[in-house]
């Protein structure tokens, strides 16, 4: 990837947190305010994304919704992660029955589709940001625990590994000070890269009413009310929070893939070849 597009990339998700961080600060919005005088204006100075069809105004709300779309993204990320890191982890080391055992659980998860299983878990709990969490991270734990297997049966077969073994070093101990430095930046990568999917992942929930509640501000939620605005004209009460959760995702995406190329150089040559 080019320099300056990976700075760009840096630069707008930078200025997308100092936003989602600092204006709900400064504007105490609340969340369930109307004001019917100022319904459905489209955008202007007073009103840049324009107001919702209560009177709601479009930029502030959407950037509620982004810090929200943000935070479950991140830590649904972590949390899948980090399942996905243990099980790949212990799969690999462990080796013989618990590696087949393991990976027929994650056979299992991969042939549920995932969309239709996360809104089957969402619909166990009352809409919140945690079941959307739980949700995510349930179902995109997979892929992480592949990967991580993989690499595990990768370092397995290295001298050093071999040489702490017959040194006498536990098994725990060669977790801890072989297997998991080797692994960090993979599973940084992999944090990175869920992300993005979790924040269309909680996007789709709250568009499909199963997410955050309909009363708070969320991206999902606000394309599913700028549906019934759309056919009096109001177009910019989709328009905006759809563009909004499209922004923070190319964002991360070419930051991981920055990240992936100075990870693997080899990859980025075959790429470019």
């Amino acid at each position: 990837m080019s320099a300056p597009r990976h700075r760009l990339a840096a630069a707008t998700l930078a200025l997308l947190v100092l936003v989602v961080l600092l204006v709900p600060l400064i504007a105490r919005l609340d969340q369930q305010l109307v004001d019917l005088r100022a319904a459905s204006l489209p955008p202007s100075p007073g009103h840049p994304f324009g107001t919702d069809e209560v009177g709601r105004d479009v930029l502030l709300r959407s950037i509620y919704g982004l810090r929200v779309s943000m935070l479950v993204g991140l830590v649904a990320a972590v949390v899948s992660v980090a399942i996905g890191g243990l099980v790949g982890l212990v799969a690999g080391a462990a080796g013989g029955f618990a590696d087949r055992l393991l990976m027929r659980v994650v056979d299992g998860f991969n042939s549920l589709p995932h969309l239709l299983f996360g809104i089957f878990i969402v619909a166990l709990f009352a809409p919140s940001s945690t079941a959307v969490i739980v949700s995510v991270a349930v179902t995109h734990w997979t892929t992480t625990a592949r990967i991580v297997r993989s690499e595990v049966l990768s370092l397995r077969g290295r001298p050093f590994i071999d040489a702490a073994i017959s040194g006498g070093s536990s098994r725990l101990r060669v977790i801890r000070r072989h297997f998991l430095p080797n692994l960090a930046p993979q599973l940084l990568l992999s944090t990175v890269l869920m992300i993005p999917h979790a924040i269309w992942h909680e996007t789709a929930l709250s568009f499909l009413g199963l997410g955050l509640p309909p009363h708070l501000a969320s991206l999902g939620n606000m394309i599913n009310d700028g549906q019934r605005s759309l056919l009096a004209g109001d177009w910019w009460t989709s328009l905006f929070p759809g563009l909004l959760v499209l922004l923070p995702t190319l964002a991360i995406s070419a930051l991981a893939q920055h990240l992936r190329d100075r990870a693997n150089p080899r990859w980025r040559s075959e790429l470019v070849l």
